[in-house]
């Protein structure tokens, strides 16, 4: 295709890159890259991640080629290289393949350049110290080595971010004030400025690298290669090269290599890299199983469902970076304070190093060395830093114990909720109705479940599948039938031995013949329990009352307890009947609105959200427009496509009780932000009154900043080690 041709869309066609930037550390970082590249013609739809340290971006090579962006990054100081092959889009970039090349093999820290420069700095600073001992005279001189050499590795990075468009990076900051205090004789405090510089950004890189880790080790759980079944044999292929339709064989102690359904043998499977469930899960014949999880004990042949780069483990890690890629709304709103921060800082800083000279006659020597420490002082780099650090150790928190949330803004919103909204079916109960009573007039239960069972053999009703499954799991046998009928809305009819059986309503079982008191009694009392009541009768005559009920998740009752303790009201709305509604509803202690057509649930979410922050908890199928309605939408579902995509966060293991862990969560990452943020302010201040009048000078200063954001980061990596206690108490 010449270069300037069109698709057949009208639009020029780019390539979708995406690079690994080595060195991207933190919010300031990602973006001085995103204001830089943004400057480059034919650059669009730009994506910086400072915690994944990728660089997501189309390019219109007809009109630049990618080296321009290459170039324009390497000047600013950091490594890039491409982390997947380029692709040809039109129009919206393809993100199927975001998560198949991951990013280059870590070095350790301590190979890396800022260690080295770190060590070169520390070493000279140490000679300047030692030669100003031995020869005072030559104190001056001997730290000006470590001073130029940090001026010259800073200046150069500061020079560039200058040119490419911010010209308020804490490398220009620093370059200034290092220049300043060699210019008036403090060339043994510049050294250590720099010196200590280094230090900070060092600890900088390292905290990073352990938030990250926890992304990284997601996506090292997929196995490099699988066991592709081809007849008898099974040969070693690569993972990634899967297709859908596939059978891969997976032995025992395996991890799965992709996404599929079992075809044949039974297992159990250790699903808690993907989903955080703890127990095993027993897999057989038509089981689904993920990407990454654990072969417990037997071997299992699977069929392909997916392709790897769409499996659950890289939805999930791909569902992440988006959600770091997101800036919270308490994010945004730093990066705008700090945008008029910094030049007012600066402004002040000079206005603090000329003002008492000129109208006070002061030492121009002490107040200039005063407006250096100043601008010190201001660097924003901690308070940048106070709420991204915290979301991303947030978001890796969730995702170990299986809450996914999409994004900062949600996961912000989700602990200022006063009102957490459930649907009933699928949600606060299985989703699949049970057998709970069973009544015989006549003979045993076994027996009674066996006819009822006969009739109900092969039916696709949930009242017929339920009384199925309770025979099976009872292991009664099913009897042959003959001459099946069903009467829609009412019964169904089969011959079983030679009698004619039915199992239907008891209006229906009236009809044929009166009911005794015990069986009115009975079906009076179920029905009052919200419970479906059917009565099976041998040639007209009633022999039995089974009832049958969709029944609350074993966990429903203590996530709701959960919820209130947090100071959270829960409420039901449901389309099921008001009867069924406010059974389920004594049972788990919560109000309940019943009854409710789709867009009665959108009155009532509008009406709660009028009075404060509300989120809706549903399956994530048919409660999509309640979902988008609400502050906040939970998906309730084990990995399902709808539960991953459907809402703003996604409970992968259908828990009741982690709606309020994903509270105490939520509630734990803000108070950590305004921990963050009292952290760099607080030192701020206090660093800024004793610059001024004097009690502290330069090194001090690049202790406020650097010493702040490593508190900063520390303080956010508390966060991956946090477990919910209302959990644990709750069952």
């Amino acid at each position: 295709m010449a270069d300037n041709e069109l698709t057949e869309a009208g639009t020029r066609p780019t390539a979708a890159l995406r690079y690994w930037v080595e060195g991207m550390d933190c919010p300031s970082c990602a973006a001085k890259i995103e204001t830089a590249v943004g400057r480059v013609d034919g650059a669009e739809d730009i994506r910086v991640n400072y915690g994944t340290q990728i660089l997501a971006l189309r390019l219109d090579e007809a009109a630049t080629p990618r080296t321009a962006i290459e170039d324009q990054v390497r000047k600013l100081g950091y490594g890039i290289a491409l982390a997947e092959a380029p692709r040809v889009v039109a129009g919206e970039p393809d993100a199927a393949d975001e998560t198949e090349t991951r990013a280059p093999a870590r070095q350790p820290w301590w190979k890396g350049a800022k260690a080295r420069l770190a060590a070169v700095l520390g070493g000279l600073t140490a000679a300047g110290f030692a030669a100003s001992l031995a020869v005072p005279s030559l104190d001056h001189w001997a730290y000006l080595p470590a001073a130029l050499l940090g001026l010259w590795f800073f200046g150069r990075k500061a020079i560039a971010a200058a040119r490419a468009g911010s010209p308020f990076s804490i490398e220009m900051l620093m370059s200034v004030a290092t220049v300043g205090a060699m210019a008036i004789g403090a060339t043994s405090e510049a050294a250590v400025v720099v010196f200590l510089f280094t230090i900070g950004e060092l600890l900088e890189g390292v905290a990073a690298g352990r938030a990250r880790a926890g992304i990284e080790a997601l996506g090292a759980l997929v196995p490099r290669t699988a066991l592709l079944v081809e007849g008898e044999t099974a040969r070693e292929v690569p993972a990634a090269s899967l297709k859908v339709g596939d059978l891969v064989l997976v032995r025992p102690g395996d991890r799965v290599s992709a996404d599929g359904e079992v075809v044949e043998g039974e297992s159990e499977v250790d699903e808690s890299p993907v989903t955080g469930e703890s127990v095993p899960v027993p897999k057989a014949e038509g089981a689904q199983v993920f990407a990454g999880s654990v072969n417990a004990s037997g071997a299992l042949q699977v069929r392909v469902t997916k392709p790897a780069a769409d499996n659950t483990l890289a939805r999930i890690i791909r569902l992440v970076e988006e959600a770091q890629e997101a800036k919270a709304p308490t994010a945004r709103f730093i990066e705008r304070f700090s945008a008029v921060y910094t030049p007012a800082a600066v402004a002040a800083a000079a206005l603090v190093a000329v003002a008492p000279p000129l109208l006070l006659g002061a030492d121009w020597g002490t107040w200039v060395y005063r407006g250096l420490a100043l601008l010190l002082v201001a660097c924003p780099c901690a308070l940048v830093l106070s709420t991204p650090a915290a979301i991303a150790s947030g978001l890796a928190a969730g995702t170990r114990r299986g809450l996914l949330v999409k994004g900062g803004g949600a996961l912000e919103t989700i602990g200022r909720v006063r009102t957490v909204a459930f649907d009933k079916t699928g949600t606060l109960t299985e989703g699949r109705p049970r057998v709970t009573d069973v009544l015989a007039l006549s003979g045993s239960e076994r027996t009674l479940l066996g006819l009822a069972a006969a009739v109900e053999n092969g039916s696709s009703h949930p009242l017929g599948r339920a009384i199925l499954e309770r025979a099976a799991a009872d292991g009664i046998p099913l009897r042959p039938t003959k001459d099946s009928r069903a009467i829609p809305g009412r019964a169904v009819e089969a011959v079983v031995t030679g009698k004619r059986v039915s199992v239907g309503s008891p209006s229906y079982a009236a009809e044929q013949a009166p009911l005794s008191a015990e069986v009115e009694r009975a079906a009076e009392e179920w029905e009052g329990q919200g419970k479906t009541v059917v009565v099976v009768s041998v040639d007209g005559a009633p022999t039995g009352v089974i009832a049958v009920r969709d029944e609350p998740r074993a966990d429903a009752a203590a996530g709701i307890r959960a919820l209130r303790d947090l100071g959270v009201r829960p409420v039901m709305l449901t389309g099921d009947n008001p009867r069924t509604g406010k059974a389920i509803a004594s049972v788990l202690g919560l109000d309940v609105q019943a009854g409710l057509l789709p867009e009665d649930k959108l009155k009532e979410i509008s009406a709660l959200k009028e009075k404060a922050p509300v989120a809706m908890v549903g399956d994530g199928i048919n409660d999509a427009p309640a979902l988008a309605a609400a502050s906040v939408g939970i998906a309730m579902g084990g990995g399902t496509d709808v539960a991953l995509e459907t809402a703003d966060a996604a409970l992968l293991n259908s828990r009741v009780v982690d709606v309020a862990a994903l509270v105490g969560l939520s509630r734990a990452t803000l108070a950590n932000i305004h921990q963050n943020v009292a952290i760099s302010l607080g030192l701020k201040a206090v660093f800024l009154v004793t610059t001024v009048v004097g009690i502290t000078g330069l090194w001090p200063a690049v202790l406020a900043d650097t010493g702040a954001t490593v508190l900063v980061t520390i303080n956010a990596l508390r966060l991956l080690g946090y477990r919910f206690q209302g959990a644990a108490a709750h069952g």
